[in-house]
């Protein structure tokens, strides 16, 4: 039986060296290896002894290597695996994380105009990988393994028509296992009132719609709710746009933000949703985006 890694891409940059620290502390977590990756079409195949000048495997593998060693440090029980695969960045990240338990990116986050730059990599591969894949910022330092009992929060996003059971299974689980509270986000948007000609639309009855989004929300976690009896959970209805929301609840200091990613297939290939979009975009917590039918 294959065992299933976290599987951490770098490409020499402090970002994606922080998403590997990240997923160092998540695959002791959850108590599965971690393999460091690097992906580049321009990787020479030759044996390392008789690489030629201006091979660039040797400085990936040296670069991979100094990562490597710093996580051994952080984590001496983790086991910790390296390798280099000649590939375009996309296709090969998305080929290796095929069997794997978790993908760890890097991303952006500079504040402003420029936090917007979430990365066409990262951004591409999040909207193709077959498993959950997480995408941290430079600045998002792990917490503690076992850190049980903190205030911290993983939110996640719902949609009360289409909440995605995949969805909320890891949220719950990523909630449980770091000891967090989880939020629930259902943001929501009224209804739509008509008129005709000369006659007055008639009067929205907004106290009553959120009582029938708040229902709705209380039961698709129901279940969950069950299963998981120990995480603390707060059911949070907001008027608004679901990327709004989201970014409003995230912001007083999530661990985790939680959303999915509808596995439907575009004449360009897979594409993220918009409330996906701008929440990688403008997200400093790291996000998780789980792929659901």
């Amino acid at each position: 039986m294959t065992t299933r890694h976290v599987l951490a891409g770098l490409d020499g940059s402090p970002r994606s060296e922080s998403a590997a620290m990240w997923a160092a502390a998540q695959a002791q977590r959850l108590g599965a290896p971690l393999r460091l990756l690097h992906v580049w079409p321009w990787l020479s195949d030759e044996n390392l002894d008789r690489a030629e000048p201006g091979d660039l495997r040797p400085a990936a593998l040296d670069a991979l290597a100094r990562v490597a060693d710093r996580i051994r440090l952080a984590h001496p029980d983790l086991t910790v695996e390296t390798a280099v695969r000649p590939d375009d960045p996309v296709d090969g990240l998305v080929a290796e994380a095929r069997e794997q338990e978790l993908l760890v990116l890097g991303s952006r986050g500079l504040g402003g105009f420029a936090g917007l730059l979430v990365g066409s990599v990262s951004l591409a591969v999040a909207a193709r990988a077959t498993v959950p894949t997480v995408l941290v910022r430079e600045a998002a330092a792990p917490l503690p393994v076992g850190n049980a009992g903190t205030s911290g929060e993983v939110v996640v996003g719902l949609d009360s028509s289409e909440p995605g059971e995949a969805v909320l299974a890891f949220a719950f689980a990523e909630a449980e296992r770091r000891g967090a509270t989880l939020r629930a986000v259902h943001g929501w948007e009224p209804l739509s009132a008509w008129s005709y000609g000369s006659m007055m639309p008639p009067p929205m009855d907004i106290p009553g719609q959120e009582r029938t989004e708040a229902a709705l929300l209380s039961q698709h976690l129901a279940d969950h709710r069950r299963r998981h009896p120990d995480v603390a959970i707060v059911e949070d209805v907001r008027l608004g746009g679901g990327a709004k929301a989201l970014l409003d609840a995230a912001a007083a200091g999530a661990e985790l933000v939680v959303i999915g990613r509808r596995e439907r297939r575009h004449r360009l290939g897979m594409l993220l949703g918009p409330v996906a979009h701008a929440v990688l975009h403008h997200s400093t917590a790291p996000v998780a985006v789980v792929p659901h039918p």
